[in-house]
């Protein structure tokens, strides 16, 4: 009997929670029947991605800019920058090597020679020549010819003859005979006068070309030179007449110039 009840006392409970189940799942039901329906969600429609370029942009990077150091006692300096190179100066023009000298006169019809070469008639130039002394040789008669050495010099000259210029540049070596004995000493010509140097004052003089007169005694190889009523009477001191013979035509020539009215050239 009590078993009996016991089952019995046991369906009733479990009953009791079939029921209580039942009611809660019906009123869920219920519940969910007599809500309100919610409205539907919009669905989000997917955008299409965007154009990406086709090279990524890298992105800029600031360098900070480096701090100054301060130098360390005792350190070496740092060394100057070298000076940027100028530009290389223009190229000097070529200097001429060889002479040229361009010759005139001022009577027509000079002769000009260098180095027993016909150049041609003044006014004639004479080109490529080498630097260093040559030989001139000009002659115009009844003119004295112009012998000389010019010392030729790279680029242009210009030479011009004065034909109607006297000049004159003679020297002799001579002893001086006095009644009695001798001195010696130098005869010296120009176009300025005649001098004669020598030791013994009483004898040296210096006079000009027209003050003075001049005779050659070949035969007996003297000279005699005329100055204010003085004689002198001078002979070689190796006997040679010859030599006394050039310096007394040059010394004429030049005192019959000055006489007809040609001036003396300048020193």
């Amino acid at each position: 009997m009590q078993i009996a009840d016991w089952v019995v006392q046991m369906s009733r409970q479990a009953l009791g929670v079939l029921l209580t189940g039942v009611v809660v799942a019906g009123a869920a039901a219920a519940f969910v029947l007599t809500r309100p329906a919610e409205p539907p969600k919009a669905v989000a429609r997917a955008e299409p991605p965007a154009t990406r370029a086709l090279v990524k942009e890298e992105p800029k990077v600031e360098t900070p800019a480096p701090k100054p150091v301060a130098p360390r006692a005792n350190a070496a300096p740092a060394p100057a920058p070298e000076p940027a190179p100028s530009a290389a100066p223009a190229p000097a023009a070529t200097a001429p090597l060889l002479g040229v000298i361009h010759f005139d006169s001022d009577v027509p019809g000079a002769k000009v020679f260098i180095d027993r070469e016909f150049v041609g008639v003044a006014p004639v130039t004479a080109t490529d020549l080498k630097p260093g002394p040559h030989r001139l040789n000009v002659s115009l008669p009844p003119y004295e010819p112009i012998l000389e050495t010019i010392e030729v010099a790279p680029g242009p000259r210009d030479i011009v003859f004065k034909f109607k210029e006297v000049r004159l540049d003679a020297k002799l070596d001579v002893v001086h005979k006095h009644r009695i004995g001798s001195c010696k000493g130098v005869l010296v010509a120009t176009q300025h006068g005649l001098r004669y140097d020598t030791t013994d004052k009483n004898d040296a003089f210096t006079a000009t070309l027209l003050d003075v007169e001049a005779q050659l005694d070949y035969a007996e190889k003297r000279l005699r030179i005329t100055v204010g009523g003085k004689r002198y009477d001078f002979t070689d001191p190796e006997g040679n007449a010859d030599r006394l013979f050039v310096f007394h035509r040059d010394l004429e020539k030049a005192r019959d110039r000055l006489k007809k009215g040609d001036q003396p050239a300048p020193e």
